[in-house]
């Protein structure tokens, strides 16, 4: 599983559920990885832009879908994980449900705890 896919999987789920302290960490881990400033900038309008190949479109997918589980009445269809596995072996899979798990968890707890990233110190 790319580590570079992984961290736009991240970012994504962190955008949804509006936790700028994961936005900042898998943005800059993202480009720690060589992902390119605009690649990471247009993670929120994947659908719109032709910047990402079809594995990352499904890591996406996916992630958007894990993320709104909620939001709707089959929370990850079978279309969404089937073109999830087509592009990812068992391992991989497994890999990126786990991270974007992960990255959820970590998000509520920021949320819930309102942690707030100061961009300023960062840099």
């Amino acid at each position: 599983m790319p580590a570079r896919t992984l961290f736009l999987a991240y970012l994504r789920a962190s955008q949804i559920n509006d936790d700028s302290v994961c936005v900042d960490l898998h943005s800059r881990n993202a480009m720690a990885t060589g992902e390119s400033a605009e690649r990471i900038l247009a993670v929120s309008a994947w659908r719109e832009t032709i910047n990402f190949t079809d594995a990352e479109r499904a890591a996406l997918a996916l992630s958007e879908s894990m993320t709104r589980l909620h939001d709707q009445i089959d929370p990850v269809p079978d279309e969404v994980y089937k073109e999830a596995a087509l592009h990812y072996d068992e391992a991989a899979l497994a890999t990126l449900i786990t991270g974007i798990a992960t990255a959820n968890l970590y998000n509520q707890l920021n949320v819930s705890t309102r942690q707030i990233v100061d961009v300023l110190s960062c840099n």
